[in-house]
């Protein structure tokens, strides 16, 4: 089955008209995205957009094949023109299956919004999903069958689709991931890659011809990640957005309760605010035998507090103490960790704070865990495939 994205953006395209923002702004040349339509073995049109007909021209196709036009979402705005020799679009209710003279067998899927997902087989058994700009497929509870061979669909928009997907297996090893309904709220370029691969996604420019369940690379989703960064850099955003696309995460909460501390609760409120309500959280310091036992991925947030409590056990802060035993102690405690975080077949995604780079601590104590969480930081990240340093919110590569 061949697949040629027309467009792969908004509704409204990219850049939008009359929008100054910075991602308007950058998305020229290849970046620029017109309304997503899809033409499927040039005999099935999903969505119709204004200028279908010359970017099918573009795209080396032509639409005087087109057998059925369908679109999957309410349309704002002026009515879209049809063009000549097109049959008329209109949707197929939910849960209902239409069959194409061509052999393409089209069933409608039910969305949690306003819309119509529609999953297309092709006369050899080759299965393509597509769904609407800011939708998720409703009802998913049993496992499926089979994975799809190619999902379409709102990924920066809707992460939790691809989330609930996976967790049903209609999303596999081999399932090939593309971003569409692109809009000005996700990034454009390199930064637009990066995090679609951590999603197991990808995206292409518009006029893009496909093959759907043809071999191809997958997108590799590193199993251990560091991310790094100073005071409200964004690094905790920028960890979950690499997990948010999986069904379950154990976020680990290396803080614990802070009784009688608001400030410190508020902190917390606000975390679990922005994580998915399907993900699960512990509160420990144990991390070792997290990451030895085998689960879904875990978000351990925070080591810079996982340090200090286990600096609090050898009595760190001490100078007689550590000097007796306690950076000793420290040493092997660390060690530990980091050997458990080269074994585990769990993928992680761990967050940790740069304090070197600041004023010098006035105290020995403050010295002693500014150089001990140098330490740990670069003994855990020698045993990560990713490492990154988020810096204004922005996400920098230092490996990976």
């Amino acid at each position: 089955m061949e697949l040629t994205l027309l467009g792969t953006g908004a509704p409204d395209g990219l850049p939008r008209p009359d929008c100054p923002c910075a991602a308007c702004a950058t998305a020229r040349g290849v970046w620029a995205r017109a309304a997503t339509a899809l033409l499927v073995d040039d005999a099935l049109l999903l969505d119709l957009t204004p200028g279908a007909v010359f970017a099918a021209a573009r795209a080396g196709h032509s639409l005087t094949g087109v057998r059925q036009v369908l679109l999957t979402h309410p349309h704002d705005g002026p009515a879209v023109e049809l063009p000549a020799g097109l049959p008329s679009a209109g949707r197929v209710p939910d849960g209902q299956v239409l069959t194409l003279i061509s052999g393409h067998r089209i069933r409608a899927v039910p969305m949690d919004s306003p819309g119509t997902g529609y999953e297309v087989t092709s006369p050899e058994g080759v299965r393509l999903l597509y769904m609407p700009p800011g939708a998720a497929p409703a009802g998913l509870t049993d496992r499926v069958a089979e994975p799809y061979d190619m999902v379409v669909g709102d990924v920066t928009g809707r992460p939790d689709a691809m989330a609930r997907l996976r967790a049903v297996e209609a999303i596999g090893p081999a399932t090939e991931v593309i971003a569409v309904h692109l809009d000005h709220d996700a990034p454009t370029g390199p930064e637009l890659d990066r995090r679609l691969a951590a999603a197991g996604a990808r995206t292409v420019p518009d006029g893009t011809t496909l093959v759907v369940g043809q071999y191809h690379a997958i997108s590799d989703i590193p199993r251990r990640t560091l991310v790094t960064g100073g005071a409200r850099s964004g690094k905790s955003v920028e960890a979950e957005r690499r997990l948010e696309t999986f069904p379950e995460v154990v976020y680990v909460a290396t803080g614990g309760g802070r009784a009688g501390d608001a400030e410190w609760m508020a902190r917390v409120g606000l975390h679990r605010e922005r994580r998915p309500a399907a993900w699960r959280t512990e509160e420990t310091c144990e991390l070792v035998d997290l990451l030895e036992s085998d689960g879904p991925p875990l978000l351990i947030d925070c080591l810079s507090l996982w340090l200090t409590d286990a600096m609090d056990r050898v009595n760190a802060w001490d100078d007689a103490a550590w000097a007796e035993g306690g950076e000793r102690a420290l040493r092997e405690r660390i060690a530990e960790l980091v050997g458990a975080v080269r074994g585990t077949r769990r993928t992680v995604v761990a967050v940790t704070n740069e304090v070197g780079s600041g004023v010098v601590p006035a105290t020995a104590a403050g010295r002693r865990f500014r150089d001990e969480l140098g330490r740990l930081n670069a003994a855990f990240a020698d045993e990560c495939e990713h490492v990154l340093l988020v810096v204004a919110g922005q996400a920098l590569t230092l490996r990976g």
